[in-house]
């Protein structure tokens, strides 16, 4: 089959639209700025649902749903999320559509049909979620709320690119209310070491932890954390948020309890997110000029098995041979697909799963079943051995688990390589333009040399990394001092 993808070297954008949809994993809609999440595609994000989900709860998390429509009051009533959230929201005003008497067979809005109140479809919860705890929250014995939601959100993009930044995209929201102050920060902590270890053990994606800065916080926090993941084409990507509330929202909606002492305190909060967007970050964190290359723990599909064969009577035999392994593999978790389809060739076959990145794919001919072998391919780093039949129940566990770890160790090398320290403006912007990648520079702390940088170079602060050394120095534009460096990058 022709793939007629581009080269990532040659036009890095277009190879990416192109092998997403290409490798079935999504498409345009009718519905402008909105994709649709094809099966292929889906199955990776339900792998990866499952797991968060897991994991979640085994922090004490419970999942609940809440409306998608928002009230216009509701939404406004925290002021700073209201402002930060305002250009991007899509409004419903009005309930019903009528015959268009001027255009026989078609349909306007009803004008009678206006809402007294607007809607604003969710760009986020936090304000239909905080009023709705209002009502469960009296007492410290209330506390915590520890609430966590799978839903869609809209947020109204122009310039849309599929899975990064679509008008309408899937994702979860966990909400959080605690007693204090420190609970709330260490859930906070929590949930961005949850983001960080599935990031780093399933997707294979090393990230970043870090904090972000006042200009690059999540509107209505008080702190955003954040985890920040780099791409070959040498931007950043941020992968999750998790974000300090403080007591903001619960003074917007006046969500107060008793404390154990008998006084009247203000609830503390936490809200952490993350979305589809790490269906981009699996496609360019790690994919080659051949297609997808996805780490075993999200692949749909592990390993493939292609026959290859001439007449009924082969395929019969091989077929036999197959089921047997399929069912060992199976039994110990590993999803297995026998492409015996009688309408492709074996090369087709080859480059179809390829391009969708099956981790493995093993191939069975006639002299494999003479002589009890059968071909391995892994897609990682493309290499092609001969094992032994009767041992591939064993082998094929422990390479998965070696293509896993190798995808993981090959995007650390990446990032380490295109990490680098500058001290000078000038080296900044160099490095930027020839090498791109992380950047790490001293910063004065001030919003107008951040932006000013923002504005000159396109680099953004992505974050100020929790495990960043104290290091004396000085900001590479005013000369003021920095305690130490910060994490610049071009970014999605």
């Amino acid at each position: 089959m022709s793939k007629g993808l581009p080269k990532r070297s040659e036009d890095y954008s277009q190879w990416y639209n192109e092998l997403v949809k290409k490798a079935g994993l999504a498409e345009n809609s009718a519905v402008r700025g909105c994709m649709v999440i094809k099966p292929y595609g889906y199955a990776i994000w339900e792998k990866m649902q499952h797991q968060l989900d897991a994991m979640f709860k085994a922090t004490g998390h419970e999942n609940a749903y809440f409306p998608l429509f928002v009230p216009k009051s509701l939404f406004e009533a925290e002021e700073q999320n209201a402002e930060g959230f305002a250009k991007e929201c899509a409004v419903v005003t009005h309930y019903r559509l009528q015959a268009d008497p001027d255009k026989p067979g078609k349909l306007r809005v009803d004008p009678n049909a206006k809402l007294e109140e607007e809607l604003i479809v969710r760009p986020t919860s936090e304000a239909v979620i905080w009023n709705t705890y209002k009502g469960w929250i009296q007492s410290y014995r209330d506390l915590p709320i520890l609430v966590n939601q799978w839903a869609n959100v809209v947020r109204w993009e122009m310039r849309t690119r599929l899975f990064l930044r679509t008008a309408e995209f899937l994702w979860q929201e966990g909400h959080t209310a605690h007693a204090t102050a420190e609970e709330a920060i260490a859930e906070t902590k929590q949930m961005l070491e949850v983001y960080a270890t599935f990031a780093e053990q399933y997707i294979a994606l090393p990230v970043i932890r870090g904090v972000k800065t006042p200009n690059e916080r999540f509107a209505g926090a008080l702190d955003t954390y954040c985890i920040e993941g780099l791409m070959q084409d040498g931007k950043a990507l941020q992968a999750g948020t998790s974000h300090f509330l403080g007591q903001n929202f619960a003074k917007a909606f006046d969500v107060k309890f008793a404390t154990k002492e008998g006084g009247l305190e203000y609830v503390w909060g936490t809200s952490w997110g993350v979305s589809t967007r790490l269906m981009g970050a699996l496609v360019m964190a790690h994919s080659d000029d051949e297609g997808l290359v996805l780490p075993p723990k999200l692949a749909p599909i592990q390993v493939v098995i292609v026959p290859i064969y001439k007449g009924e009577e082969q395929l019969a035999q091989i077929s036999e041979k197959v089921e047997q392994l399929r069912k060992e593999l199976m039994a110990k978790g590993i999803s297995v697909k026998f492409d015996n389809r009688d309408t492709e060739r074996p090369g087709f076959k080859f480059a179809e799963w390829e391009l969708k990145g099956v981790p493995v794919r093993i191939a069975i001919g006639a002299r494999d079943l003479e002589n009890g072998t059968a071909e391995v391919a892994r897609r990682d780093t493309k290499e092609k051995s001969t094992q032994q039949f009767d041992s591939l129940a064993t082998y094929i566990p422990a390479l998965l688990d070696e293509i896993q770890e190798n995808i993981y160790n090959r995007a650390l090398t990446f990032r380490e390589e295109n990490t680098t320290k500058v001290d000078s403006y000038e080296e900044f912007k160099q490095v930027l333009d020839a090498k791109g990648g992380f950047v790490l520079a001293h910063w004065d702390g001030t919003s107008e040399t951040e932006e000013r940088i923002k504005e000159e170079t396109k680099a953004t602060i992505r974050c100020i990394a929790l495990d960043t050394p104290e290091e004396d120095g000085v900001d590479m534009i005013t000369g003021k001092p920095s305690r130490q460096r910060v994490y610049f990058a071009k970014a999605y």
